[in-house]
């Protein structure tokens, strides 16, 4: 599948798969000078990129695992989606959960993304719904 990108700012690093079965593509920080991500904040981080995600399918963008718990950053909303006709620039949230600031450099590889197929669905208002046995139970209503 092509997914167009567009480079918005010089230094822009393009998605990158390390290895041949990674199901996710790499996005990077694109920064002008080093960035402070204050401990218990949320900061918006540029990529630098912006994508023309085909119709039917959503980009997912979500933590890198090594990253995140290696440096105890995390994004807020995991994961993030990138609809198909939005065509600005990706920004990737990052939460310092750790004990100190932590200095991002350019070109730190902060998230990943996935392109991902989804259907369209239509919501009919119905009086019940079907039975099943777990029902209405709740969070942690099926095990411990």
């Amino acid at each position: 599948m092509q997914v167009p990108v567009q480079i918005l700012k010089p230094g822009a690093v393009l998605p990158d798969r390390k290895s041949n079965g990674a199901a996710g593509y790499d996005l990077s920080a694109c920064l002008e000078s080093d960035l402070i991500l204050p401990v218990g904040e949320v900061v918006l981080v540029p990529t630098g990129l912006a994508f023309a995600i085909p119709d039917g399918f959503e980009g997912q963008v979500r933590p890198r695992s090594g990253f995140s718990t290696k440096n105890r950053i995390l994004m807020p909303n995991s994961p993030g989606t990138i609809d198909s006709d939005y065509r600005g620039e990706i920004f990737v949230p990052l939460l310092n959960l750790g004990k100190a600031d932590f200095v991002l450099e350019h070109g730190t590889r902060i998230a990943q993304i996935l392109v991902k197929r989804y259907e369209a669905a239509e919501f009919t208002v119905v009086s019940t719904l079907e039975e099943t046995q777990r029902g209405t139970g709740g969070f942690g209503s099926t095990g411990k």
